[in-house]
């Protein structure tokens, strides 16, 4: 079990640190957005490349926060019965929702999102407009990253509740995180 524990620990640690990495963007983000709407609805003045960059920075901070949020317990669930469930009927509800729906969602669009950054890396792919910025194929690499540390926090989630399962006392209660309220640093 603690070799589990100790795996789960290590992918946890690369979801929070990128996570926490990609969220810095945000103010830049913001500024990005910012100077994009002054321009468009002040001076009239409409740059591709400045909506071209917020839209990969806004990509970058997704991709980067996804595995994050899963990891905290923030994304989206039916909390209206998950609340009320025991903590062991918590556990196998997130295994057979990891095994039977997570895994083959994010499994086929990580696959496909791989795909699509390889064939834009063999193209040298940039914006199709003039003035667009170059090396799309960078921001399509980035999001087939973020969807593939989304898919291995799965697997430590899954682990997770695998191990509470075997060993209730020797792990936190799943889907109550470990996660909420005590964000790991």
């Amino acid at each position: 079990m603690r070799c589990v524990n100790s795996i789960v620990k290590k992918i946890e640690a690369l979801s929070v640190a990128i996570g926490k990495t990609g969220s810095l963007i945000l103010p830049i983000l913001i500024i990005t957005i910012l100077i994009n709407v002054i321009l468009r609805y002040v001076f009239n003045i409409g740059l591709v490349e400045l909506e071209e960059v917020q839209w990969h920075l806004n990509a970058i901070v997704v991709m980067s926060c996804l595995a994050y949020t899963y990891q905290v317990d923030e994304h989206i669930r039916v909390d209206i019965f998950h609340c009320r469930f025991s903590p062991k009927r918590r556990a196998w509800v997130e295994i057979l929702g990891i095994l039977f729906l997570f895994f083959p969602y994010i499994i086929l669009v990580s696959w496909h999102a791989w795909e699509m950054a390889s064939y834009s890396w063999s193209l040298r792919e940039g914006s199709p407009m003039p003035s667009g910025l170059p090396a799309r194929y960078l921001i399509k690499g980035f999001m087939a990253l973020g969807l593939s540390l989304l898919a291995l926090q799965g697997v430590a989630i899954l682990l997770h509740n695998v191990a509470f399962l075997i060993q209730p006392n020797s792990t936190s209660t799943p889907s109550t995180p470990v996660n909420k309220g005590t964000h790991h640093e």
